[in-house]
């Protein structure tokens, strides 16, 4: 009977097969909770450091599911990526699940491959800001709102008031900036591979297969599939998983009243998130 000394070595330590390690980005971007993480930098600095820390491993797969969110996590975790991929010397892929859209393709962008499901949705490269207005409420239940501020604009948009013009105005202006330097990330991170479209930048989103013809990704396929195809049939990925944060914890120890108060909030930010997944028929 054949006998190989690999067999003694403890599987973690085997050198005859590839790992990838993976980061799953899951969820709407910025949306922290008392009794969750949402998807920021601070929650996923740890997994992704773990991540690119593993030498052996050929690459690092972010596997992106997310309607987006707040812009400056997007960029931030995009940069986060893109700066470990080049200390590490490390190429990305980034796997779409359901949605990389708005600030998830934002993130989608920091891979040096982009590979999606033909049912996927991508794309949604515009800024939105929605709100609603109250104006009349107040004087209809009978309260008297009281604000101070110091500086003329401190009450902007301000949801009991009637919109001002040059409010809106003022918003779309800083809308545009922020939209303009989407634009030009998607630009310098997909070069030559982008069609013109006269769409591609108006907040439209289309289907992987679709995509992949936009020049937005790079091809349709799936992540354990490509590694084994690249890596040979032993290759595996392995998640890295962020750590339970304490927040997670505080309803275990709050007292009825607080209690109450967390739940309210958490069912606040889940209203939040299921409409940002709403857009796009999910």
């Amino acid at each position: 009977m054949a006998f190989s000394l690999s067999a003694l070595i403890p599987k973690r330590f085997r050198t005859d097969r590839v790992i990838v390690p993976v980061v799953r980005l899951s969820g709407a971007i910025g949306m922290s909770g008392p009794l969750r993480s949402g998807m920021t930098l601070a929650n996923l600095e740890a997994p992704l450091e773990r991540a690119f820390a593993i030498k052996s491993a050929p690459v690092v797969a972010i596997l992106i599911n997310s309607p987006g969110g707040a812009a400056v996590q997007s960029h931030q975790i995009f940069q986060r990526i893109r700066a470990l991929a080049e200390e590490n010397d490390k190429k990305v892929i980034a796997a779409v699940e359901d949605v990389a859209a708005s600030g998830g393709y934002m993130i989608a962008l920091a891979g040096d491959e982009i590979i999606v499901d033909r049912s996927s949705i991508v794309g949604s490269i515009g800024v939105i800001a929605a709100s609603f207005g109250f104006p009349k409420l107040l004087e209809r239940i009978g309260v008297e709102r009281r604000v101070h501020t110091a500086g003329e604009k401190k009450m902007m948009l301000d949801p009991f008031q009637a919109e001002q013009e040059e409010d809106v105005v003022r918003l779309k202006s800083l809308q545009k900036d922020v939209h303009a330097a989407f634009i030009d990330l998607v630009k310098s991170r997909r070069g030559a591979a982008l069609v013109d479209d006269p769409d591609l930048f108006t907040g439209a989103f289309w289907s992987g297969e679709r995509a992949v013809e936009l020049g937005l990704v790079d091809q349709v396929g799936e992540l354990h599939t490509l590694v084994k195809q690249r890596y040979g049939k032993k290759a595996r990925i392995k998640v890295m998983t962020a750590e339970r944060g304490m927040l997670r914890r505080r309803l275990g120890i709050a007292d009825r009243t607080d209690r109450i108060s967390l739940a309210a909030e958490h069912a606040i930010s889940v209203i939040e998130e299921r409409m940002l997944w709403n857009r796009f028929g999910l």
